[in-house]
């Protein structure tokens, strides 16, 4: 029996992007071209299974996100549905995550991106538990009234111990008592995420300095590790004669995306920054890192809604972008937490792989209670004490 050839559409009126789209999946897809929406539309009345829909228009285009509408509307919400676009920036980004395209890929094309990650797409976008997040979630009464009376009382018990570690802080360097940074939490809202701050002002600029001492390094003895990525460019960004046109987002670092990929089909993992006995953080820093009191405020997350008590941790952009349409995309379906499933069944207990967290933070979406959050709360305790950071 003959297989038929996976198929992908591609809309745009633009050959030069066409074929380039072609020449990035010759010999996995064949690509069928289109003007547009509704050019596509009428091909699919003979063409039932199209693997992935790429479009080359703007995300408010008539072949952006209303075709993306359209399309769920006539059976289509399982084909991930990737776009083109001249330009990219933060606001569009969230944008797309909130309508639920699949992937961006900004002009000039990277050949080798379309090849790794449509394929991909096309893998995981069938097996995901859910491709469709809702903008907002919204905690049921009860919960969130426990979070606001919990985070209350702990702000008003916990504000000597505030005031003591700010004090500590300022007094050790200079420098702001407390940072944020940019996570997306539960149905990928986006907010700023507190901490006391534990480093010294300006760590962000010692990384390429402190290479050699990341972890995240498979350099074997004998060998120069790969160096840290901060605010690299990659050869199409050069070429733009600007700022990042794909960057990714993690504290204090821009990964362009280029080199994101490169290093992980290299196996380094280097974008991914730990480094055991970081001299970049202070002595205090150190000390309520180990005990966690950097987490309190948190607290503050909590109050104002941002976040649970209990919940899924909330990611760095970067992270959330590359896990939108994939199996673990049901964790976004459950509140984001100060404390979660897997920081209870992992610390202390040795290394745990991203899937292995992913994994757990789908559990807790698929089983989450008010009960079962007051059992992680008491299981937190013991593991606030164990000396290992996850």
């Amino acid at each position: 029996m003959i297989q038929e050839p996976k198929k992908i559409a591609v809309i745009t009126v633009t050959p030069g992007v066409s074929k380039q789209i072609e020449a990035a999946l010759q010999g996995l897809f064949e690509i069928d071209v289109f003007r547009n929406g509704y050019e596509l539309h009428q091909a699919m009345t003979s063409v039932h299974d199209y693997k992935a829909i790429i479009s080359d228009d703007e995300l408010t285009g008539a072949n952006g996100i209303i075709l993306r509408k359209t399309l769920d509307t006539l059976g289509c919400e399982k084909v991930p549905f990737i776009m083109v676009l001249n330009q990219l920036d933060n606001d569009q980004r969230k944008l797309a995550i909130q309508e639920d395209i699949a992937e961006i890929f900004s002009k000039p094309l990277d050949a080798n991106a379309v090849r790794i990650r449509v394929p991909y797409l096309v893998e995981n976008y069938k097996n995901s538990v859910s491709t469709k997040v809702a903008p907002v979630y919204k905690l049921p009464v009860f919960k969130r009234i426990f979070d606001i009376t919990f985070s209350g009382l702990a702000l008003l018990l916990l504000s000597p111990v505030f005031l003591l570690i700010s004090l500590l802080i300022r007094l050790e360097s200079k420098g702001p008592v407390f940072y944020y940074s940019l996570r997306v939490g539960s149905g990928y809202k986006v907010f700023k995420f507190y901490k006391f701050r534990s480093m010294f002002t300006g760590a962000d600029k010692r990384l390429k300095d402190l290479s050699h001492l990341n972890q995240y390094n498979t350099a074997k003895p004998g060998e120069v590790a790969a160096p840290v990525v901060v605010n690299l460019l990659c050869e199409c960004c050069e070429q733009a004669g600007s700022s990042c046109i794909k960057p990714l987002y993690a504290d204090n670092m821009v990964v362009c995306e280029t080199i994101y990929n490169q290093m992980k089909e290299s196996n380094t993992d280097s974008a991914f920054i730990k480094i055991k006995n970081d001299p970049r953080i202070t002595r205090i820093g150190g000390f309520i890192r180990n005990l966690s009191i950097d987490e309190l405020p948190q607290l503050w997350n909590v109050f104002i809604g941002d976040m649970s008590i209990v919940g899924n941790r909330p990611l760095p952009l970067y992270e959330a972008e590359r896990i939108t349409t994939d199996r673990y995309s049901l964790r976004f379906l459950a509140p984001a937490g100060i404390t979660g499933l897997w920081q209870v069944e992992k610390r202390g207990r040795g290394e745990m792989s991203e899937a292995e967290r992913l994994s757990l933070d789908n559990n807790y979406a698929k089983s989450h209670s008010f009960l079962n959050d007051i059992r992680l709360i008491l299981r937190t305790i013991p593991a606030l004490f164990q000396s290992e950071n996850v």
